[in-house]
């Protein structure tokens, strides 16, 4: 859950922050981890996450444009200024509007975007922040610029594996349904008049042509239910995220799953490091783009390294490393640049799923295709079996 805390900062300021946690007890504890006083804690509803988020407002375009207005030399407001004047789409030209009104009455950049969550993820709220610490805003939107561009490279690459499987099985099951509710039952008259024996599987292919032809209605129906079911069901566990949990059961996929997972989390760990967030808030940050099981081991790595332990031991210890990637946390810890060694753990594991996927899809598409192919062939073999056997016995 989200809760937005008003609270004053050590120089008595009043800020606005928004925080995941349990409950609004979490949610104040979480503050004051973070050196603020709540004043008041209130639950957000968002509108979307970010899997939900408007089309209409692209934060990679919006965050492109103002980086090339900033390093053109103009100021914040005046970069906003003429997004807003540029821009034709209303929901984004109200978005930019509100954010413009909500700094010229004193707010920061990072408290003005922080009261737009469902445009805003923490992720940019939390790099932001960092920024105007360090006044280099076009760094930090430098930097999650190239982190959202790969994760769409990967998420891309899942998608685009997915499609052509969904078409041909889409394509095959119209097919199969056609041949199984219109051509057997026009085959079943046939032979039904030749008053000859049929085998068993072919009588039993008629029968079930001829009952789905008796009762095309009510099939459609249920298939159409079954697809909008099947639809509702897909874009819950996407908002929900659930959808690591159910490949993490499949053998043989549940470990190439975790490494992407894992790729993901260093990534996103890498970019907020070197933003210049400490580890203990940049775990917290992070917790809530992975999914339930990697939160819970995230959740007592945080606590130990809360307690002192090295990042490395606690990410071993709870399973959250690869065995190169616990190799590069280590040389990070010596070094002093573990977010730089986290981004190097991503990049390598990014091009090995990469290389993953492409040998999954080519491998199964031309499986799934020759399965089809085998079903729909099957049913033709069967139709055609008892005029086989009439040929041989006219011979």
């Amino acid at each position: 859950m989200r809760f937005e805390v008003r609270a004053l900062s050590a120089a008595n300021q009043l800020q606005t922050v928004l925080l995941d946690a349990e409950d609004e007890q979490s949610a104040r504890r979480a503050a004051e981890a973070q050196k603020l006083r709540p004043v008041t804690v209130r639950r957000v509803q968002a509108k979307g996450g970010a899997r939900g988020r408007s089309k209409a407002f692209s934060l990679v375009l919006f965050s492109q444009e103002l980086l090339a207005l900033l390093e053109a030399g103009l100021t914040l407001v005046e970069g906003i200024e003429a997004l807003v004047e540029k821009e034709s789409s209303p929901v984004a030209r109200s978005i930019m509007e509100s954010l413009l009104g909500r700094m010229r009455e004193g707010l920061r950049f990072s408290d003005a975007i922080a009261l737009q969550p469902e445009y805003f993820p923490p992720l940019y709220i939390g790099i932001v922040k960092a920024a105007e610490r360090t006044s280099d805003l076009p760094r930090a939107l430098t930097r999650f610029i190239d982190y959202q561009i790969r994760l769409d490279a990967v998420r891309s690459k899942i998608v685009g594996a997915m499609i052509y499987p969904s078409i041909l099985f889409s394509v095959g099951g119209l097919v199969g349904l056609f041949l199984m509710g219109f051509v057997v039952p026009k085959f079943a008259e046939v032979y039904k008049d030749s008053g000859r024996d049929l085998p068993w599987a072919s009588q039993l292919l008629l029968s079930w042509g001829n009952f789905l032809s008796e009762h095309l209605a009510i099939v459609l129906g249920m298939v159409a239910l079954l697809i909008a079911g099947m639809v509702v069901g897909m874009q819950k566990m996407n908002r929900e995220g659930r959808w690591g949990q159910l490949f993490s059961k499949l053998p043989g996929i549940a470990e190439r799953v975790r490494i992407i997972e894992l790729s993901r989390l260093y990534l996103t760990m890498g970019m907020l490091l070197e933003g210049g967030i400490p580890i203990v808030p940049t775990l917290e940050m992070v917790s809530g783009t992975v999914s339930a099981n990697t939160r819970k081991s995230l959740a007592l790595a945080r606590a130990d390294i809360s307690h002192g332990d090295p990042v490395s031991k606690s990410f071993e210890a709870n399973g959250l490393v690869t065995p190169i990637a616990l190799r590069m946390l280590r040389v990070g810890e010596r070094s002093g640049q573990l977010g730089t060694m986290l981004m190097r753990s991503a990049l390598f594991y990014e091009g090995e799923s990469t290389r993953w996927i492409d040998r999954f899809s080519k491998t199964f598409e031309p499986a799934l295709m020759a399965l089809i192919g085998l079903v729909v062939g099957l049913i033709v073999v069967l139709l055609y079996m008892p005029i086989f056997d009439l040929a041989g016995s006219l011979q």
